[in-house]
């Protein structure tokens, strides 16, 4: 089956990444040099945080993808399965800061 997944390295970072066989992938990026993701070898122990089936290896392809964009919120966001907040995250920071500013306006001085 196809999956994208997520991994919170030892260092606190997340690692995204795609492949048929979650358990065989995870085991790889723990214990073997040669087939483990370079970035990964270095963070070890790594924590599988999240992980999402697809249909097609193409798609969890491109959603790992799109996964590695994100920033660290949004990456957050997905494993708290908290996808109502991701198209606010996608937003600028100024954006975000605005929104948040209009939410909980300064109350008036005196």
């Amino acid at each position: 089956m196809p999956w994208a997944y997520l991994l919170e390295c030892d260092d606190g970072t997340y690692y995204a990444g795609s492949t048929v066989d979650l358990d065989a992938r995870i085991w790889q990026h723990n214990h073997d040099d040669d087939l483990g993701a370079a970035y990964t070898r270095s963070r070890r122990p790594v924590v599988l945080v999240w992980s999402g089936w697809f249909d097609r290896i193409e798609d969890a392809y491109a959603f790992e993808k799109q996964i590695q964009g994100w920033n660290r919120r949004k990456r957050q966001a997905l494993i708290n399965n908290e996808w109502h907040q991701l198209p606010a995250l996608s937003r600028r920071s100024a954006v975000q800061r605005r929104d948040a500013e209009a939410d909980h306006p300064d109350p008036p001085s005196r």
